[in-house]
């Protein structure tokens, strides 16, 4: 769960002196879209992304020898006139749900990670955290499938469904209680690791559990 396990270490960086043009050609050739802006030292000081570059561009209305003139001009500029400042950051203590609550209120595509001393020392991205999040959750995994089991209200259906498991011999890794929302009512999720799927639905109906599938409705 600690963003250190899951963040890309010692990532690139560019300074604020830098140009646009550099910061570029940076996240082209490297097929990124965020870098790191730091000082001497390798303290944070922001960060520049692809749509900051793009938002520094001439409008695609302006005639093409004034574009031209302020394209030249766009690819001299500092790093430092065009980069986010005021850029939040994570620790490597923090966790995937620390910077999910982050990429979701403030809609950013990418985090520094830094060190007590504000050095950068990594970079976490929302495709890191969907990697994270595939491995936490065993998607993937070789035979791996997720049942859903309707949550009756039972205060020891998960340690039943341990119980059954086990004594079955059903490999399983994940095992999840959800509340619900005003969509889907509550649910326990189960993700097993067998190929004889059927057999586990009859085992676990057998037991007094329902099996959910959605109600499809025209």
């Amino acid at each position: 769960m600690f963003i250190h396990y899951h963040m890309t270490p010692a990532p690139m960086t560019v300074t604020a002196d830098q140009t646009v043009a550099e910061a570029n050609d940076l996240l082209q050739l490297n097929n990124f879209r965020h870098l790191p802006v730091v000082n001497e030292q390798g303290l944070l000081q922001g960060m520049i992304s692809d749509r900051d570059l793009r938002s520094a561009r001439p409008s695609s209305v302006a005639q093409s020898k004034e574009r031209h003139n302020i394209e030249e001009r766009v690819k001299n500029t500092p790093i430092s006139l065009v980069m986010s400042r005021e850029c939040l950051s994570l620790s490597r203590l923090a966790t995937l749900d620390d910077a999910l609550l982050i990429f979701q209120s403030r809609k950013i595509g990418a985090l520094p990670v830094v060190d007590e001393e504000e050095r950068v020392v990594g970079i976490f991205s929302i495709g890191d955290l969907l990697k994270a999040y595939r491995c936490l959750f065993g998607l993937g995994e070789k035979g791996s499938f997720l049942i859903s089991i309707e949550d009756n209200d039972d205060p020891q259906i998960l340690s039943k469904l341990v119980n059954i498991m086990e004594e079955k011999k059903v490999e399983f890794t994940r095992l999840v209680r959800s509340n619900g929302t005003c969509k889907s009512r509550p649910m326990i999720f189960l993700r097993i690791n067998t190929y004889n799927v059927r057999s586990v639905y009859k085992t676990l109906e057998a037991a007094g559990f329902t099996i959910h599938v959605p109600e499809m409705t025209p």
